[in-house]
């Protein structure tokens, strides 16, 4: 439309999504230009001149741009674009365009920067940083990694780089180099496009400016449009590009120091961008770290005070390199954030712990009142030696089954699928004495979701049942209730699900990030086009992995109880609650972010909103802001329905609703 509107002669869109190639249909229309932009549903790959458009074209206009610049397939497309679509190129400086017509691309080209970073938020979500959890000790582990890992050598199990806003890490970020540029690309220069997998892997030293850990780089561009205008991506800027993280996977991290020298090899091998932290230069000697960290196997020449261990630790090293390729088990980033929250664990454990003293200590007052008659052939007493049964179904990697087995005569059933990670509970079972019998796979054994809370054998019920109720994301699990309510039956007397109790809060906020970002606000963000009524019916109510403690807003109110979810009784559920909330400023609410207080039993609990935690928070918006004056209070009207929250709210007589 801003081509047509520039004045182009003829206009060509394709687009490959069914739902967008439709909305876009109906954006031209309503903006009286559907008799003059022609809209293909198409991938631009699959276009041919004369069959989809009659000739070549002057201009091709593309934003297939990811935070890693390649990610969504531009260098492919624009290589296909200039052998089939575009005009020849201008070949000279000195050609004049009036004397024929040639092609040109926007944007013209970029330039990609980068940055050695220190961040405990990316730290945690892609290596393990912790030596003990729930009591458990993880030295026999093994290697554990998120699925990004980056390396010159292209590998289609791994993904090269993730994103994050830099801006909203909490605990914020620190720069241990200077920005460095990384790459220079020309769009309108297809032998460069044609050349870039088969460069040579680049490799710059980089001086480091502070100390600090290495966890990760970070990378962001500079889109050149034309010769006078760009966009970039960095971390200072406000756009809808994340910055592209690599992250640097190690056991033992690595702390850069002044004067140090950082080695990055920089490569696009399969068309996507790819840089690595290989070495770092300290007094002239280099040190790998894409080896283990140890002085012994890094290349380090401090000297070892004992040579006996280093020769030792030196032969481990040969051992393990032989079959370093593979020798690994992923973990997803949730996961790895998951399993370095010790407080979470901890709470576990102790929760575990109480629930299996109380159970024993009932057995045996029960043994110790009641005269056995060894000769009735219906005696069904408890034998207090028996086992406890515990099932764990988390979703995903999860240590409760085992933390439950380490209690001591505790049969744990775990709901860990894949085999990798199933050996890596065996190998932890076994370092930390839990004999292999007392921690069972009962997944491999069952078919449906219904099978998966029935015991193997029907003669003892569960002691415990661990439900995994709120995704990483901020929502609610669906079909938690349903669950629940199967769990309550299968459980002992004194059993226990856990949680026991899942309590909502929430708080009253204004944000102009939530409104812009969960709608197009009016017409002058697209330059006068009239673009929000179509879009804006995709818009999705709530928002989901937020991070509540770097979120810009004014808080409105104090946090409040919106909701509370009884796992263990289920007379206490309702599916309405009426809450009243004052607010303690004036401003415009546009938003409630929630989060949730996890109840393991009555004394102990885990919070999503605390900052170790893996769980990031959610947030209803609204349709319209809610004027308030401070003092005034806000009727929430929350409801609970198939596992989904929604709310609605309105001062006096000015309603206004989210969900």
């Amino acid at each position: 439309m801003c081509a047509k509107k520039a004045g182009a002669a003829e206009v060509y869109a394709c687009e490959l999504s069914k739902t967008m190639y439709e909305l876009a249909c109906e954006v031209v229309t309503a903006n009286g230009m559907d008799g003059s932009i022609k809209l293909l549903h198409m991938k631009s790959l699959e276009m041919e001149v004369p069959k989809d458009i009659p000739h070549r074209v002057s201009l091709v206009v593309t934003e297939t741009v990811d935070a890693g610049l390649f990610g969504e397939g531009i260098i492919e497309s624009l290589i296909h674009a200039w052998h089939h679509l575009l005009l020849p190129p201008q070949r000279g400086e000195n050609e004049l365009r009036e004397q024929s017509v040639t092609g040109r691309v926007i944007p013209a080209g970029a330039t990609v920067f980068g940055m050695a970073v220190e961040c405990v938020e990316i730290r945690r979500h892609h290596r393990l940083c912790v030596s003990e959890v729930g009591g458990l000790s993880m030295a026999a582990a093994g290697e554990l990694r998120s699925p990004v890992s980056c390396s010159s050598e292209p590998d289609d199990s791994m993904e090269p780089y993730t994103t994050e806003r830099l801006s909203r890490l909490p605990g914020g970020y620190k720069p241990l180099t200077e920005p460095f540029t990384a790459l220079n690309i020309d769009f309108n220069n297809v032998q460069e496009l044609e050349g870039l997998s088969s460069r040579e892997v680049q490799r710059l030293c980089l001086p480091v400016i502070q100390e600090g850990e290495l966890d990760a780089l970070a990378v962001w561009f500079q889109l050149h449009l034309d010769e006078d205008s760009s966009l970039s991506t960095g971390p200072q800027e406000d756009t809808c590009w994340e910055q592209a993280i690599y992250p640097v996977h190690s056991a033992k991290g690595f702390v850069l120091k002044p004067r140090d020298e950082l080695i990055v090899e920089i490569s696009c091998r399969d068309a996507y961008l790819r840089l690595c932290s290989v070495a770092v230069l300290r007094d002239g000697h280099e040190i790998r770290l894409d080896k283990r960290l140890d002085s012994s196997c890094s290349g380090n020449p401090i000297s070892n005070p004992n040579p006996e261990a280093e020769l030792c630790s030196a032969l481990a090293c040969l051992q393990t390199d032989q079959n370093q390729t593979k020798d690994f088990c992923i973990l997803e980033c949730s996961e790895m954030a998951l399993l370095n929250n010790q407080d979470y664990h901890q709470s576990f454990c102790s929760a575990l712990g109480k629930l299996i003293s109380q159970l024993r200590v009932k057995c045996q007052n029960q043994g110790s009142s009641v005269e056995l008659d060894l000769a009735d052939p219906g005696n069904n007493s408890t034998d207090c030696s028996d086992m406890l049964y515990v099932l764990d179904v988390s979703e995903g990697f999860s240590l409760l089954s085992l933390i439950a087995a380490s209690q001591g005569r505790v049969k744990a059933y775990s709901s860990v699928e894949k085999n990798k990670q199933q050996e890596v509970l065996k190998r932890l079972a076994h370092s930390n004495n839990v004999s292999e019998q007392h921690l069972e796979f009962w997944l491999n054994h069952v078919e449906d979701e219904q099978g998966m809370l029935q015991r193997p054998s029907r003669e003892k019920l569960w002691s415990a049942i661990i439900l995994d109720c709120v995704e990483t994301c901020g929502l609610i699990r669906q079909k938690l209730m349903e669950k629940a309510s199967l769990a309550r039956c299968l459980l002992e007397e004194g059993g226990h699900i856990f949680p026991e109790r899942i309590v909502v809060y929430g708080m009253l906020v204004e944000s102009d990030t939530l409104l812009l970002e969960s709608a197009v606000q009016g017409q002058e963000p697209t330059l006068g086009f009239n673009i929000a009524p179509f879009i804006n019916q995709f818009t999705v109510p709530v928002h989901v992995f937020l991070d509540f403690s770097t979120l810009e807003c004014r808080h409105l109110s104090e946090s409040v109880e919106l909701f509370v979810l009884d796992l263990m009784d289920t007379n206490a559920n309702y599916t309405n609650r009426e809450v009243k909330v004052q607010a303690t400023s004036a401003g415009r609410v546009t938003a409630i972010p929630f989060w949730y207080h996890i109840h393991l039993d009555q004394e102990i609990s885990v919070s999503t909103l605390s900052q170790n935690s893996h769980w990031k928070q959610a947030a209803a918006v609204l349709q319209e802001p809610l004027l308030v004056r401070a003092g005034d209070w806000v009727h929430l009207a929350v409801k609970l329905h198939k596992s989904t929250i929604s709310i609605s709210a309105h001062v006096d007589n000015a309603p206004g609703s989210m969900e």
